[in-house]
């Protein structure tokens, strides 16, 4: 990997983290393109780049965390089947799904079905609670457990199955972005524990240059969507993922 994969792998983290469209699966395809080796750095790369652009979460939410504890204790209740389940399949993730390039076409293409379905049968129904109860958070820790699989996205899973249970749309995709802190710190925590041994000063040096890009690009993406979701539904996110999963089927075959 140089500098410059490093860079656009980044930037490309940075705008897919927080969008139904799986940053996973696409730093997965994006590392295909650049023709990057499938080595155990690059999938910790990918995993650890991720928390760089979660921490744009902490930074913009940083006064509603400090103020709302009833809020954060959500959020851990939320994550804790994440928790139990990531450590339970860490091992079977990396090994057999990250960089699995047909898996992420697969996903993200039945992704961009399920995105169009739902939205589709949510025309007229009316927005949602805006609260969020602790056996809610419950459920949406469960839903974030399929986004294991690269190329579902952890944010569609998440967005989906708290508008699923009754939650208003903006309440679940800001409760998505909180919920990403937990879960990425621990999912790089765990990568890093056992795997930064192996790595070379040059390598620790790219890795800390996409965390950084990641950051600064997420910052501007999160703001973005917010806008977006007020006036648009995911149908467009939807589509975006069958394009892409087609076209990288016709570059795989």
């Amino acid at each position: 990997m140089t500098l410059l994969d490093a860079i656009i792998l980044g930037i490309i983290e940075g705008i897919t983290e927080f969008l139904p469209v799986s940053s996973t699966g696409h730093l997965i395809l994006a590392s295909a393109v650049l023709k990057l080796e499938d080595t155990e750095f690059l999938k910790s790369f990918e995993i650890a780049i991720q928390l760089g652009a979660i921490l744009s979460v902490v930074v913009l939410y940083a006064r509603s965390l400090i103020k709302d504890r009833d809020l954060i204790q959500k959020t851990i209740v939320a994550f804790l089947p994440t928790c139990i389940v990531g450590l339970i399949a860490y091992k079977f993730v990396k090994r057999y799904l990250m960089g699995n390039e047909l898996i992420v076409v697969a996903a993200l293409l039945i992704g961009g079905l399920v995105l169009i379905l739902f939205e589709w049968l949510q025309r007229g129904k009316p927005e949602g609670s805006k609260q969020i109860s602790y056996s809610q958070a419950i459920s949406i820790g469960l839903f974030q457990c399929i986004s294991m699989i690269p190329g579902v996205s952890r944010s569609a899973a998440t967005i989906i199955g708290g508008m699923v249970i009754g939650i208003d749309r903006k309440t679940i995709v800001e409760f998505s972005f909180l919920l990403a802190i937990p879960t990425m710190a621990a999912a790089t925590a765990l990568d890093i524990y056992k795997s930064a041994s192996l790595f070379s000063s040059a390598e620790i040096h790219l890795l800390i240059v996409g965390f950084v890009i990641s950051f600064v690009v997420a910052l501007f993406s999160i703001k973005l969507l917010l806008r977006y979701i007020q006036n648009h539904t995911f149908v467009a996110f939807g589509i975006y993922r069958i394009l892409v999963a087609f076209l990288f089927w016709t570059l795989m075959m």
